[in-house]
C-alpha cells in the first residue's frame, strides 16, 4: 500500500494558523471531522504521546501518533504551518510540516507502524521540505505523495 493511498483532500490543510504546538494539534485533529468528544479524547491522547517526547523529527516536520479508541480504522490528515510552530523537535527548530498518524488500538490491518516509517523516509529526503514548502492546493501534495512516496 501506498502512502497516497491513505490520504484524501478534504484531511489536507496548508494553512494551518496556530501560533502553539497545542493549537497545532487541535488543529491536526479537526481535519479527521470527527465530535467534540472525540477530538477532546484524541487531543489528550496526542498531547500525552508528546510530553514523552516530541514527534518533531527535525528538517521543520513532525509526525503526532497515537493509538485511540475514538477511530476504527487508520487515520490521517497533514497540516501545513507557514512561518512554522516551536514543536520542540529533536533540532530545536521550528516545525512547518505536520504528518498525523491515528490508529484503533487493535488494528488488524496493522498499519499503524508501516505507516509510521513509511512517512518517516518520505521525510528524510532532502528535497522533501522544500517539496512541501512550494505546495499550493491539496491535489499538489497528494501529487507529490504519488510520485515521491511509496
Amino acid at each position: 500500500m501506498k502512502l497516497r493511498d491513505l490520504f484524501t483532500a478534504d484531511v489536507v490543510n496548508l494553512n494551518l494558523t496556530a501560533e502553539s504546538k497545542d493549537d497545532t494539534v487541535k488543529q491536526l485533529v479537526a481535519l479527521l471531522q470527527l465530535d467534540d468528544k472525540s477530538n477532546g479524547i484524541l487531543y489528550k491522547t496526542l498531547k500525552r504521546r508528546e510530553n514523552l517526547g516530541s514527534t518533531g523529527i527535525g528538517h521543520g516536520i513532525a509526525i503526532p501518533h497515537c493509538r485511540s479508541l475514538v477511530v476504527s480504522r487508520l487515520r490521517l490528515a497533514y497540516g501545513r504551518r507557514p512561518g512554522g510552530v516551536e514543536f520542540k523537535a529533536i533540532d530545536d527548530e521550528p516545525v512547518f510540516n505536520f504528518f498525523l498518524i491515528v490508529a484503533p488500538p487493535l488494528e488488524v490491518s496493522n498499519q499503524y507502524l508501516p505507516v509510521l516509517g513509511k512517512i518517516a523516509q518520505f521525510a528524510k529526503d532532502e528535497d522533501v521540505p522544500g517539496l512541501l514548502a512550494g505546495l499550493e492546493d491539496p491535489e499538489d501534495f497528494l501529487k507529490l505523495l504519488e510520485e515521491r512516496a511509496t
